[in-house]
C-alpha cells in the first residue's frame, strides 16, 4: 500500500476543514448520491405506470425496491475495473449497480443521459453544502452579537486610514463585521431560493425526446415526471429549460456567494491582525502555543492569518465559473468537467475552512481595556479640538482665530509626541496661550468622559441588535453551535 506521505495531500482535506464538509465531497457520497437519482428516476417511472406496447410495467415496485436496497453498498471494484475497460465512469457504473441488482438491471438509467446522475448529484451536494455553510455563519453572526452587546460601552480610538479618528466603541466596531455577514447570509438565502434548482429530467440535449417517446408523445406526462423526480430528490423545481446541462450560470452565483463570506472573514481578520499589534484585542491563544522559534515572547495571531491566507485562495475562485459558465458551446461542451470537479469541492472546503476559523476565533476573544485606555487618553487631547473651539465661540471669540491657534497647537504637540516621543501636551499649550479663554481644569474637564466622544456608539449598537441581528438568530436559532469550530493544526 502507497505511504500518505509519499504524495500530494489536498491541505484542504488533511489541515482545515471539518468532517462533515470532506464526506460531503467523497467518492461515498457522490456515487450514493448518483444511485439516489436512478432510485428516483424508477420510482417516479413506475408510480406514473410507464407502460410498454403491450401495455405491461416496465419498471415494477420490485425493481425499484432492488434498487433502493444498494444506494450506500457500493460495488466500487466492480465499477473501476468496468471504467478502465469502457472509459466511461457514468457508464461503468451503471453497470456496477446492475451486477447487485440483476433484476432491477435492465431499467437503470431508463430514458436518462449521463448528466442526469451528474448534474443532480451535483445540485444535491450543493444543497447540503449550503446548509453546512449556512450553520458556520448563523454560529458566527450568534459569536459576535454577544461579543458585540458585552463591550457596546467600552469606548476605543477609531480608526480611519490606520490613523487615530474619532472614538467609537468595541462593540459598535463588531457591528460591522456582523452587518457584513448578514448580508451574506441574505445572499446564501437568496440562491438557495430563488436560483438553485434541479436539473431534473431534460435528456441528452434538453428537448426530453426519450422521455417523450416512453409516454408515447404525452408532453404532459414527461412534465409531470420532470417534477415528481425532482421532488424526491428534494427540490421544489427544475430548471424550465436545459441543454445537456444544468446552466453553469448557476455556478457562477454559488461562486460569488462564498466569495463573499471570504470578502467579509478577510476583513475581519485583518481587522484583527492590527488589533493584535496595537495590543488592544486578541484571538486566543493555546495554552502550550509557540509564537515563534525564536522569539518566545511572541504571540503571533496565526489563526486571523491563517484565515486571511484561505479567504485569498477563495477570492480567486469566481474567474474560473465566470470562464467556464462562458464558453459552454450551444447544448454543451466538456472542458467544463474537469475544472468543474475541482473547483466546487474547493470552494465549499475553503469557505467551510474560513468560517471554522472564524467561529473559533470570536467564541473566546481577548480585550485588553488599560491598553485601549492608554491608546485612547494619548489622542483625546486632539479629539477634543472641536469642543474647544466651539466653546470658546460661545464665549465671543471668533471661530476662525480660535482655529487657527488650536491648529498651531495641535500640529507642535504632534511633533512632541512623533519626533521626541513625548507627552501629548496639546491642552498645556492651550491653557499658557491668553488668547484662548479656557483654563486647564476645563480643558481636562473636557476630556475626563471618553464616552463623549463615541457619539451615539453604544446606541447604535443595542439598537442594531435588538432590531437587526436577533430576529435572524431566533429565525435559525436551532443552526446555532452546529457547526465545527475546532482547530486542530
Amino acid at each position: 500500500m502507497q505511504n500518505i506521505n509519499d504524495i500530494y495531500v489536498e491541505p484542504l482535506v488533511g489541515r482545515y476543514t471539518s468532517k462533515r464538509m470532506q464526506e460531503l465531497f467523497s467518492n461515498q457520497t457522490k456515487f450514493s448520491l448518483w444511485r439516489e437519482c436512478w432510485v428516483a428516476l424508477a420510482q417516479a417511472q413506475n408510480e406514473m405506470g410507464l407502460k410498454d406496447s403491450e401495455d405491461n410495467l416496465i419498471v415494477t415496485e420490485s425493481q425499484v425496491y432492488d434498487l433502493s436496497q444498494f444506494v450506500d453498498n457500493i460495488n466500487f471494484d466492480v465499477a473501476k475495473q468496468k471504467e478502465n475497460e469502457i472509459r466511461h465512469d457514468v457508464m461503468a457504473h451503471v453497470y456496477a449497480f446492475g451486477q447487485q441488482c440483476p433484476n432491477a438491471e435492465p431499467i437503470i438509467h431508463l430514458g436518462a443521459t449521463s448528466c442526469f446522475v451528474t448534474c443532480n448529484s451535483e445540485l444535491l451536494q450543493i444543497k447540503k453544502g449550503v446548509n453546512y455553510i449556512r450553520e458556520g455563519l448563523v454560529s458566527v453572526i450568534s459569536n459576535l452579537r454577544n461579543f458585540a452587546f458585552e463591550h457596546k460601552d467600552l469606548v476605543t480610538l477609531g480608526y480611519t486610514h490606520y490613523q487615530p479618528a474619532q472614538p467609537t466603541t468595541v462593540g459598535k466596531r463588531h457591528t460591522l463585521y456582523i452587518q457584513d455577514l448578514l448580508t451574506d447570509l441574505e445572499y446564501l438565502d437568496f440562491f438557495e431560493n430563488n436560483v438553485l434548482d434541479a436539473r431534473g429530467v431534460k435528456g441528452t440535449t434538453g428537448t426530453q425526446a426519450s422521455y417523450l417517446k416512453l409516454f408515447k408523445n404525452n408532453y404532459d406526462k414527461v412534465q409531470q415526471l420532470d417534477d415528481i423526480v425532482s421532488k424526491k430528490l428534494g427540490f421544489n423545481s427544475s430548471f424550465p429549460v436545459t441543454g445537456q446541462t444544468y446552466p453553469r450560470k448557476l455556478d457562477t452565483k454559488l461562486a460569488e456567494t462564498l466569495t463573499g463570506i471570504a470578502i467579509s472573514a478577510h476583513k475581519f481578520a485583518v481587522d484583527m491582525r492590527l488589533m493584535s499589534n496595537l495590543k488592544i484585542q486578541e484571538e486566543p491563544f493555546a495554552q502550550n502555543q509557540t509564537g515563534s522559534s525564536a522569539m518566545p515572547y511572541k504571540r503571533n495571531p496565526m489563526r486571523s492569518e491563517r484565515m486571511t491566507s484561505l479567504a485569498r485562495f477563495l477570492l480567486t475562485k469566481p474567474l474560473n465559473f465566470y470562464q467556464t459558465a462562458a464558453n459552454q458551446w450551444f447544448e454543451r461542451t466538456l472542458d467544463d468537467s474537469a475544472i468543474r470537479r475541482i473547483d466546487i469541492p474547493q470552494s465549499f472546503l475553503c469557505c467551510d475552512s474560513v468560517l471554522k476559523l472564524y467561529e473559533n476565533i470570536t467564541s473566546d476573544m481577548v480585550v485588553y481595556k488599560n491598553s485601549i485606555a492608554r491608546y485612547l487618553n494619548a489622542e483625546l487631547p486632539f479629539m477634543a479640538s472641536e469642543d474647544i473651539i466651539m466653546e470658546c465661540v460661545d464665549r465671543g471669540e471668533s471661530r476662525q482665530n480660535i482655529h487657527e491657534l488650536v491648529k498651531t497647537h495641535a500640529v507642535a504637540a504632534g511633533k512632541v509626541v512623533k519626533n521626541s516621543g513625548g507627552d501629548n501636551d496639546l491642552l498645556f499649550r492651550i491653557a499658557d496661550d491668553e488668547s484662548i479663554p479656557l483654563e486647564l481644569d476645563e480643558l481636562n474637564e473636557m476630556i475626563s468622559s471618553p464616552w463623549k466622544f463615541a457619539g451615539c456608539a453604544p446606541e447604535q449598537t443595542e439598537d442594531f441588535i435588538t432590531r437587526v441581528v436577533d430576529p435572524v438568530l431566533k429565525k435559525y436559532a436551532g443552526l446555532i453551535g452546529k457547526s465545527d469550530s475546532e482547530i486542530n493544526v
